[in-house]
């Protein structure tokens, strides 16, 4: 039976810090990479923005900022990150000021989808040249933490420590990883909202600042923005019953990619949700929103028009022209629809006003030509009972990532990569 000292479950940003960080350390170990899918995933595969600033991608109940700041700093050591200049946020903030809310101040890089997918190339050649063993298309099916024995879609081996970074696609996967090794956890808080699309000149903001983290009352913030080269994307996820159903996300093109040219924007508003008791599963309320959004829309995600929306309407094929909607959805697959009958009535009010306020701070963002695609969902809030400040959750086990509520973003899940090696190599 194979044998390595250190496996990591999930080529992420989080399994890569992990492994960087041993090779750097203790390069004498022998270190396994597994992931289910042919290709490393995370996300650096999509649009890859990157966040340098304390607290954006780093949950409060895990990063105090001092520990934060220092883990931030070998991670921008790693990467040595070129900053997006930024201008004028003076004048935004005020504004957001004066209507009780918040324009924070992020350092930020972008390499866009294309430079994305380069980084992960170079990353990747890096972790074997220095003898790191990538085994793709080969998933964890499950754990003997007595024998530290995991089985595999193609052999059984045995470990030494291991990591399970799946991420937040990874979301299910852990929790039945946590079920089966009796490891305590919270399922409770999701975050829900819509993809906002529209032309850069109503959103100007972007010009000075390309990813604007708004936060607003209420636990409504904006969340990936994407400018210049952008365009809106669907990701289908496959509820624990075996239902599908789909998010939408968006991307972004390098401003070094001259093929992908465009006069779009788009964002996620969303609003976060902490559910309380009686509970079952976030996960599942969270699914059974999207499974409804798919039936709605005949297994396709709902878009509907400001204009629409404001006149209490349903928007149909035929809004979606230039007149006087001045722009195509640049999500082709998505059904014409009334968001109001999909997404629970409490968040789109919380979703609505912020919208109202980030309209009077930017003022255009509510062109009646704004395209709101329903739903977004961030599955990304398991949150494990921790033994350890190294995320250990039992003898020579250790989770990281977004999957694990450790992380929410590149920057903090290779930052909790880092953590973790360091409790793995102690």
């Amino acid at each position: 039976m194979d044998y390595y000292d250190i496996v990591i479950i999930g080529s992420g940003p989080a399994g890569m810090g992990c492994a960087f960080t041993i090779i750097k350390e203790k390069p004498s170990l022998k270190i396994l990479i597994l992931d289910k899918n042919k290709y490393s995933t995370g996300g650096m595969r999509n649009d890859c923005k990157m966040n340098f600033t304390y607290p954006i991608g780093f949950p409060l109940d895990y990063w105090e900022k001092d520990v934060a700041n220092s883990y931030l700093e070998e991670v921008t050591e790693f990467f040595q990150p070129n900053i997006l200049d930024k201008k004028n946020i003076e004048r935004y903030q005020k504004r957001a000021t004066r209507l009780g809310c918040e324009l924070l101040e992020i350092k930020q890089t972008h390499l866009g989808t294309d430079g994305g997918l380069q980084l992960i190339k170079d990353l990747l050649k890096r972790l074997d040249e220095n003898g790191v063993e990538l085994a793709l298309d080969e998933e964890m099916l499950s754990i003997d933490a007595e024998s530290h024995a995991i089985s595999t879609s193609k052999r059984c081996l045995n470990y030494g420590k291991i990591l399970i970074a799946p991420g937040r696609q990874g979301f299910q996967f852990l929790q039945n990883v946590m079920k089966s090794l009796d490891v305590p956890y919270i399922d409770n808080i999701v975050d829900i909202g819509v993809r906002v699309e529209t032309k850069v000149d109503h959103y100007p903001i972007v010009k000075d600042y390309y990813d604007p983290k708004f936060y607003f009352p209420e636990k409504v913030r904006t969340f990936c923005t994407n400018s210049g080269r952008a365009h809106v994307v669907k990701e289908k996820y496959v509820t624990s019953r075996g239902d599908d159903w789909y998010s939408v996300n968006g991307h972004a093109y390098s401003t070094t990619n001259k093929e992908q040219q465009s006069d779009l924007v788009n964002f996620a508003i969303l609003k976060t949700v902490k559910l309380t008791a009686p509970l079952a599963s976030g996960q599942q309320y969270a699914e059974n929103l999207g499974v409804n959004a798919y039936q709605l829309g005949g297994g396709k995600p709902l878009m509907q028009r400001v204009g629409d929306f404001r006149m209490g309407s349903r928007s149909k094929e035929a809004t979606f022209n230039e007149d006087p909607y001045n722009f195509e959805p640049s999500l082709k697959g998505c059904c014409p629809s009334d968001i109001s009958l999909a997404m629970p009535a409490k968040v789109l009010r919380a979703i609505w006003k912020a919208m109202k306020n980030l309209d009077t701070i930017v003022p255009g963002v509510l062109h009646p030509s704004t395209i709101m695609y329903y739903p977004e969902i961030k599955l990304y809030a398991n949150k494990p009972t921790y033994l350890d400040d190294h995320f250990k959750v039992a003898e020579d086990i250790y989770f990281a990532g977004d999957g694990a509520g450790t992380s929410r973003g590149i920057t903090g899940a290779w930052a909790s990569g880092i953590r973790a090696a360091r409790g793995m190599i102690q």
